[in-house]
């Protein structure tokens, strides 16, 4: 079992360092839409982490190292014409270190947003997962999560 807690200051490093592996996947799967980088800067990080409408968790191992983040944003409708009023928990990033990966972390981490999630009052956990990414799909699906809806695009 890691232990899990909110992400602070000291961890930026980390963070962007596993940033750096997330934005790969991306960059190499679709290199039409993803530059190589990083999609935040540590100075973004550090006001991230001090957001309570944006809570970012971490995953670490019994020195306290980095292994796996989960970037989270509250969003919701408020009486809205057309959808019901819920309150949702977006998991806009999470990412196991390549190298640790198998070791039950992703999953660890995503329990603890489906149960911070469930606190705070949220009608659901929701994401997005690129379909050029078959692992993170599988591995989502495997936590129980299903299609909500599906993004198309044809290019031109």
């Amino acid at each position: 079992m890691h232990s899990i807690r909110k992400a602070s200051h000291k961890d930026i490093p980390r963070v962007m360092e596993l940033l750096h592996q997330v934005n790969m996947v991306h960059h190499l799967g679709r290199p039409d839409l993803f530059k190589a980088g990083t999609k935040y800067t540590a100075d973004t990080l550090e006001e991230l982490f001090q957001n309570p409408q944006r809570p970012v968790f971490v995953a670490t191992d019994g020195e306290d190292k980095v292994l796996g983040y989960a970037f989270c944003i509250f969003q919701g409708y408020e009486n809205d014409q057309l959808m019901c009023d819920i309150r949702t928990l977006y998991i806009d990033d999470l990412c196991v270190d390549e190298q640790m990966r198998g070791q039950h972390i992703g999953r660890e981490l995503y329990e603890y947003v489906k149960q911070f999630a469930k606190d705070a009052g949220c009608y659901n956990v929701t994401l997005n997962v690129w379909s050029l990414n078959t692992a993170a799909q599988k591995f989502y699906e495997s936590c129980g999560l299903k299609p909500q809806k599906v993004g198309m695009e044809c290019i031109l």
